[in-house]
């Protein structure tokens, strides 16, 4: 299992983690590291556990929002499809209806030609 070595506030710290995951899991080092900084510039020196569990909750903040934003993008997403749906299927009724009025339409032409065949051969 691969392993990588990362810097948050200043500590290091070998992680595992899963096959050609490595960079991903030092981005998200360097990115929490680096919200623990601005912590530490916005509020000053107010002990290391403290900036850990203040950036903790901001990003899980983050997160909390983003999937209140990806529910209701899912939301709007599945009523789109709804009204596709619904509209879809009106338009096969329509089209069914059409398709009627055509074939309706054919066997009165077809009618009026055999009667006037019929008037023209008396």
């Amino acid at each position: 299992m691969p392993q990588v070595t990362v810097t948050i506030a200043g500590q290091t710290y070998r992680m595992a983690c899963g096959e050609g995951e490595e960079g991903h899991l030092e981005g998200l080092a360097a990115s929490y590291d680096a919200r623990i900084e601005d912590m530490r510039v916005a509020f000053g020196e107010i002990g290391d556990l403290r900036l850990h569990v203040m950036a903790a909750i901001a990003q899980a903040d983050e997160l909390h929002e983003t999937k209140r934003r990806v529910a209701a993008l899912e939301a709007e997403v599945a009523t789109l499809n709804s009204i596709n749906a619904s509209r879809d299927e009106r338009l096969e009724r329509i089209e069914a209806r059409l398709a009627e009025g055509v074939q309706m339409a054919a066997e009165r032409i077809e009618g009026l030609a055999r009667s006037l065949n019929g008037a023209g051969q008396g």
